[in-house]
Order: structure tokens, then C-alpha cells, then sequence
């Protein structure tokens, strides 16, 4: 028998509807020994502590990029909780030492921005395997030989992802994409398991509904989608499937995010089909960035403390990190890793690092920028840098 245990299935009285699959499993498990507790199964009474797991939930909650509602916040902050304490597990805590972390002051970005892309790395270029292997790992040595192996697949991940952002852009330079209502690319040497994160970074840049192909079965294109709030990715390509019963192999997905399969053939017809289905469920305005901020921040908040404290809460997706805004001198500038501007800002008497990723051109003298208080440790130091997220 089978039984299939999903808290979004009409009539589930569960009140917890956003949790990712780890977290389903974490509550299927609590409910199993609750019940074999009642059966006297248990020689001390209690049972296994799940408690002892949390690590892994939080990892899962976050890499997953569910929504960050109570409940989820709730096991994120308890599974970082034991991380800082020193008792994650030993594929976490090697994890955390190949990405040069510190697993005593974990946080939220440790585990999207660093853990989270070593182990999706196996999963993109070899084989999902290897990270399972890393979890499960029951000791230190073994789990930081695996960790290894996945900082190495991330690092190449990076390069491959790298040179497909450039040709993408290329690819760009030559259309009008101011007016377009969406973006549909490809290049027939693309990987596969890089195309959903270019199609995260082009929609970010551009902020149309992008979908990147690669070559995919003899004849065949795999695509990966990435949307804008304002249009629903999945209904999107059900409605290209249903005018064009022929053009869409398969598909899912959800609001911000499908996968597709389709005939190398068809792709110009896809992109005209796509094109027409954002144009209608579209107007101009949506196209357009609207960024919140919480404001701005005098000098006395400007400090380490500020993001120190900021990092120590659980943010994520439907529940993000406070950015705000301010209007800042550039100092000085210059590019690092080829891609990202390394800025010093002049503020009210004050300078301040920051950082701006994927971006090598100079900023103007003067700028309005948004950003996030982020805490930089380097030689064991730690300062404050400011994550830009926007300019003008």
C-alpha cells in the first residue's frame, strides 16, 4: 500500500500549507512516532529524537524556496539553531567548511546562497546522487571528500554559467527587448542543468518572462522558465498548449517557475505563441520595476551591529531581508571576479564597501542606490558591506 501525504490536497485540515517536501516528511515522521508511541512500540517510552534532523529540515525549507511563512521560519530557525550549537550533521558542517562559512554563526544566506548551490551543483552537472551521499555521510572524512567533490562541480557550475550569461546577452544586444513581453532563448551547446538559473538572471536583469533552451533528446529542446510576479509562468504555457495542442511536448511548473520540453522545430512558433499569451495577460506597466524599500538609514544605523542583527533572523522568499535606500557618492570603484563592482561609498561624513554582483560597467559619480546591510568576513575580520540590489 502507498499512501500520498500532501497538505495542499482539498479538504487536508493541516494547517501548514507552504512546507517543502522536507518538511511534509519531518511532520509525517512526528505523527508516525506519536502514533507507534501510543502502541507502547518504544522501550524508553519516547523514541528517535527528530529533533536531532531540524538541520536538514532548514536546509531543505530554504534551498527549496518555499514561502517563509510562520511554520517554516519557526523549523528554519531551529535547524540554524543547532547548527550554530555545533550539531548539524557531518555533511552540513563539511558543507559549511568547503564554502568557507562559519557554522557557528549561520544563517539564512549560508544555506541559499552556499550550501544550497553545492548540492543542486550534482544534481545540474552529474548526478543528484553525490549530495544525498554528502548528507548521509556518517563521518567527518567521508563527508568532507564528498563536500569537496561538490564545491569543485559549483565552482565549474560557475564557469559554464558564466559563459552562457555572456552569450545570452549577446543573443539580447541584437532584439529590441524594451519591446518584448517576454524572452524566449537558446544556443545549441547550452547545458541543461544551467538553464533555469540563466533564466533567473535574465528575467532579473530584464524583468520580462524569460525561458532558456538547451538541446534536450534527439530533435528536442529542454527549456526552463522564470517569471515576474504579475504572470502566472504554468497557466501561461497551458494556454500556448491549449491553442497549440502540438507546439508544447510536456510541461509544469507553478507561478514563477515551469520547465518544457518542445521540438527544436517549433521554437520560433513557441516564441511568437508565448510572446502573444504575455502581450494579452500583460499591460506596459507590468513590465515596469516597482521596488520596495524600508526606507533610509541616519549613520548610526549604517554599522556592522545593523546587519548583525538583520542576519540573525530568518528571511527568505515571501518573507525578505529589509532593504533600504539612500543616495550615496562613489569614491572609488573596480571590478573583481570579472563580473561584480567592488564600490566605495561616501555617505553623510562617512565611507562605507559595498558590493554590486553581476554588473562590470561604472556607476555615475552619484547614484540612488538600494541595498541590504550584510556582514563581510575576511581574514577572520568582519566589516560592513552593503549588498546593492538596485541603481539609479
Amino acid at each position: 500500500d502507498a499512501l500520498i501525504v500532501n497538505p495542499n490536497q482539498p479538504g487536508c485540515e493541516f494547517p501548514s500549507k507552504n512546507l517543502a517536501g522536507v518538511g511534509v516528511i519531518f511532520y509525517v515522521m512526528l505523527a508516525l512516532r506519536a502514533e507507534l508511541r501510543q502502541r507502547g512500540t518504544f522501550g524508553d517510552g519516547n523514541g528517535p529524537n527528530l529533533g536531532e534532523l531540524l538541520d536538514l529540515v532548514a536546509l531543505g525549507t530554504v534551498a527549496d524556496v518555499v514561502k517563509l511563512d510562520a511554520n517554516n521560519r519557526i523549523l528554519v530557525e531551529q535547524g540554524l539553531a543547532r547548527m550554530r550549537a555545533g550539531k548539524a550533521s557531518a555533511g552540513i558542517k563539511a558543507l559549511f567548511q568547503v564554502a568557507g562559512r562559519s557554522e557557528a554563526r549561520a544563517v539564512c544566506f549560508d544555506l541559499g546562497f552556499a550550501l544550497g548551490p553545492r548540492l543542486n551543483a550534482a544534481g545540474r552537472l552529474d548526478d543528484m546522487s553525490l549530495g544525498i551521499a554528502c548528507l548521509l555521510a556518517d563521518n567527518a572524512e567521508q563527508a568532507l571528500q564528498i563536500a569537496a567533490d561538490l564545491d569543485r562541480l559549483n565552482r565549474e557550475r560557475r564557469g559554464i554559467e558564466s559563459g552562457m550569461q555572456d552569450e545570452a546577452l549577446a543573443q539580447l544586444d541584437s532584439i529590441d527587448v524594451d519591446d518584448s513581453y517576454s524572452l524566449s532563448l537558446y544556443r545549441e551547446d547550452w547545458h541543461q542543468g544551467v538553464i533555469g538559473i540563466l533564466a533567473s538572471r535574465i528575467k532579473d536583469k530584464h524583468f520580462r518572462p524569460t525561458i532558456v533552451f538547451a538541446p534536450g533528446n534527439e530533435g528536442e529542446l529542454k527549456g526552463s522558465g522564470r517569471s515576474i510576479p504579475t504572470l502566472h509562468l504554468r497557466d501561461a504555457l497551458d494556454l500556448v498548449s491549449k491553442r497549440h495542442p502540438e507546439l508544447i511536448l510536456k510541461f509544469g511548473g507553478h507561478a514563477a517557475a515551469a520547465g518544457l520540453t518542445i521540438r527544436e522545430t517549433d521554437l520560433g512558433a513557441f516564441r511568437q505563441a508565448f510572446e502573444q499569451v504575455c502581450r494579452e495577460w500583460l499591460d506596459s506597466s507590468a513590465l515596469e520595476r516597482e521596488i520596495a524599500t524600508d526606507g533610509e538609514l541616519g549613520n548610526k544605523e549604517l554599522q556592522l551591529q545593523t546587519a548583525v542583527e538583520l542576519e540573525q533572523h530568518v528571511w527568505g522568499q515571501g518573507f525578505p531581508q529589509p532593504a533600504f535606500r539612500g543616495r550615496f557618492r562613489i569614491a572609488a570603484q573596480r571590478v573583481v571576479g570579472e563580473k561584480h563592482l567592488k564600490l566605495r561609498l561616501a555617505h553623510a561624513g562617512q565611507l562605507l564597501d559595498a558590493i554590486l554582483f553581476q554588473q562590470n560597467e561604472p556607476l555615475p559619480d552619484e547614484v540612488e542606490l538600494v541595498y541590504r546591510p550584510s556582514v563581510n568576513e575576511y581574514q577572520g575580520n568582519r566589516s560592513l558591506q552593503l549588498i546593492v540590489e538596485h541603481w539609479a
